[in-house]
């Protein structure tokens, strides 16, 4: 790759990155802080609502901070496409589309670049690359769809439990 697709692959690394750690930063920090994140998780019907809020902030601040150095990309990518996928199937979905009616549309975007970042590698400006340890190509987007998705089957198979509609 080029000097601009490197670079570019940089800004979305940190931007990405960026976007993961306000999130939990927010779910930790944040007006309603662990208590408020966890009371919204229960009422999405996922169980241990205080785990699942500490799980969030872990998770989106650990991502957030693995993009922004390019380590471990691919791994940190799943992560986000996990998240995005618990946020998009229980938050989201019943919304539809649009964003702007509580819709999945953001979270489909994020999660999709998170599976495109992990095909494309992390670029030259990150630590994968220093350390040699960058996977790419239909093999990074594998691990990205593949760890990603079975975190959040995981997730949903061990802590929720949907509401009951009467």
């Amino acid at each position: 790759m080029g000097e601009a697709s490197d670079t570019a692959l940089l800004a979305v690394r940190l931007v990405l990155g960026a976007v993961m750690a306000a999130h939990g930063w927010n779910h930790w920090r944040g007006p309603g802080g662990i208590d408020g994140t966890a009371r919204w998780f229960g009422g999405l019907g996922l169980t241990r609502p205080r785990l699942q809020a500490w799980l969030s902030v872990l998770t989106e601040l650990g991502a957030g901070a693995l993009l922004a150095l390019g380590l471990l990309t691919p791994l940190a990518c799943a992560a986000v496409l996990s998240v995005m996928l618990v946020a998009g199937l229980l938050a989201h979905r019943p919304h539809g589309f649009f964003v702007f009616k509580e819709g999945y549309e953001y979270v489909l975007v994020l999660g999709t670049l998170a599976v495109a970042l992990g095909a494309w590698g992390p670029g030259k400006y990150a630590l994968d690359t220093a350390a040699d340890i960058t996977v790419t190509g239909w093999a990074g987007a594998g691990v990205v769809l593949a760890v990603g998705v079975v975190a959040t089957a995981g997730l949903l198979a061990v802590f929720w439990r949907p509401r009951k509609t009467t």
